[in-house]
């Protein structure tokens, strides 16, 4: 009979099959999740490494913004530049400053009476010695008739009571008369003459209240809102007044300077040098008013450390006005220096520096020391010279030796063709960039911004002129004032 061959051994007797069995399934697949999150950390560092270093958009085959070279050239970036000059630079201080009346008067009734007229208009221009009111003078009429009325008699009594005593001394020498009438007699014109005097004080007084019906400007100013109306009785030395004059031509202007500025300050004064003074809007864009340096206060501000100063405008325009805060800037001195745009200045960690633009079209990146800032220009006191050109724009897109392209320079070869794929934000950058000759209302507004200064005024037209005759140095300012202007949101100047 034959055999049934045996059954083939169970996978269950094969020690690496049981041990796999027994393995539970979440630990057969956490290997597999390593690895996938492996994986995915990888996509996410070699992508980020891919979008910084690839070539921004709107590059041309070289890589270039605004017209790359032929392929395999450096990356190029359009920027703005200027050259560094020697030139003038003010040393100013900025502060802000509070617009100080040299005189406010509150014209107050020195007699009390019913007031009969007003004879002034709300915020007009009065003169000193103006008649601005007038208050029922006749209760005051009749007292000065009665005082002097008092002193015509008493006058009288006074010439009767000399002839007398001159009579009576005649006949004392005559030895007719007793000693003792004639010195009653002297004794009674003294007193008279007392009594005289007294009546003429009070004439006086009378005359003196009578003239305070009559109010009158102490001032030249401008005054304010009528608080009393015709009709209505007022008082003497009443608390509120009638109204309130103002002196404003000229005007003060009083702000504080620090501490540290005062030695220098001072220096300038014992020298007889004056100071000017610029008195500039809220926004810093317009000059209300020129003025000069008037005096320092005697004391440091403990909790600011700053001494308070006065500044005199003649504001011939009224264009400052009594408790308006205004921006100050005060020019302690003029240095010669050599200067670059305030824009072209950037801080790294190792201190201030500029991108300087060689010849080979590369830009490098200097060290530099700067000394007097302005609002538009920089001191540079050591790390360049001058007519050396830096970066003024697009600075934050450079590094070391790279490749730039000057605005205004004609486009390179293939520079069309390069830019098609450029981004909209370039093109309207670069559209940007192209700046336009003021326009009439815009020439207006520079000449009438330094009206109250000759000197600063033929500037102007002389700086309008260069622009009209095409100057380069003229145009680069304009569209230096242009581009900051719009930076800042201010429109155009």
């Amino acid at each position: 009979m034959p055999q049934t061959p045996p059954a083939p051994p169970s996978d269950d007797t094969n020690p690496a099959t049981a041990a796999a069995s027994t393995t539970p399934a979440w630990r057969r697949h956490r290997g597999w999740g390593t690895a996938i999150a492996l994986l995915v950390v990888v996509a996410l560092v070699g992508g980020s490494w891919y979008l910084i270093k690839r070539p921004a958009a709107g590059r041309g085959p070289g890589g270039g913004f605004g017209g790359g070279g032929g392929g395999g050239g450096a990356p190029t970036v359009t920027v703005g530049s200027a050259l560094a000059q020697q030139r003038q630079l003010p040393v100013t201080l900025d502060a802000l400053g509070t617009v100080t009346p040299l005189a406010t008067v509150t014209l107050k009734p020195q007699v009390g009476g019913v007031l009969t007229e007003v004879l002034y208009t709300e915020g007009e221009r009065v003169k000193k010695g103006q008649l601005l009111a007038r208050i029922d003078p006749r209760p005051y009429e009749q007292a000065l008739m009665q005082a002097q009325g008092t002193q015509k008699r008493d006058e009288a009594q006074l010439q009767a009571a000399r002839v007398t005593l001159q009579r009576y001394k005649t006949l004392l020498g005559q030895d007719s008369i007793a000693r003792q009438d004639v010195d009653t007699q002297a004794a009674l014109v003294g007193q008279l003459e007392g009594t005289v005097i007294a009546d003429r004080a009070a004439v006086a007084s009378a005359q003196l209240n009578l003239e305070f019906t009559r109010i009158t400007s102490p001032i030249d100013g401008r005054i304010g809102l009528r608080t009393v109306d015709p009709g209505n009785n007022v008082t003497a030395n009443a608390s509120t007044g009638i109204a309130v004059v103002t002196q404003i031509n000229p005007i003060d202007v009083q702000f504080s300077v620090p501490q540290d500025r005062v030695p220098e300050i001072m220096r300038q004064l014992r020298g007889g040098a004056a100071m000017a003074v610029s008195a500039l809007d809220r926004t810093r864009s317009d000059t209300l008013d020129s003025g000069r340096f008037s005096t320092l206060d005697n004391v440091v501000d403990v909790s600011t450390g700053t001494v308070k100063a006065k500044a005199r405008f003649d504001n011939p325009q009224a264009a400052l006005f009594p408790s308006q805060f205004v921006n100050v800037r005060m020019t302690l001195r003029t240095i010669d220096a050599l200067v670059v745009p305030v824009t072209a200045v950037r801080n790294g960690p190792k201190g201030p520096y500029v991108f300087v633009v060689g010849e080979d079209k590369k830009a490098r990146m200097r060290l530099i020391k700067r000394g007097e800032t302005t609002v538009e220009w920089v001191q540079i006191t050591d790390g360049l010279k001058a007519d050396e050109r830096v970066v003024t724009e697009g600075g934050d897109r450079l590094d070391d030796g790279t490749v730039v392209a000057l605005q205004g320079d004609a486009p390179p070869p293939g520079g069309v063709a390069a830019n098609k794929g450029a981004t909209t934000g370039e093109a309207g950058g670069a559209a940007a960039r192209k700046v336009s000759p003021p326009n009439a209302e815009q020439r207006q507004r520079i000449l009438d911004s330094a009206a109250g200064d000759p000197e600063k005024l033929a500037q102007r037209k002389a700086f309008l002129e260069a622009i009209d005759k095409g100057d380069p140095q003229a145009l680069e300012r304009w569209q230096q004032m242009s581009q900051r202007r719009r930076r800042d949101g201010g429109g155009p100047p």
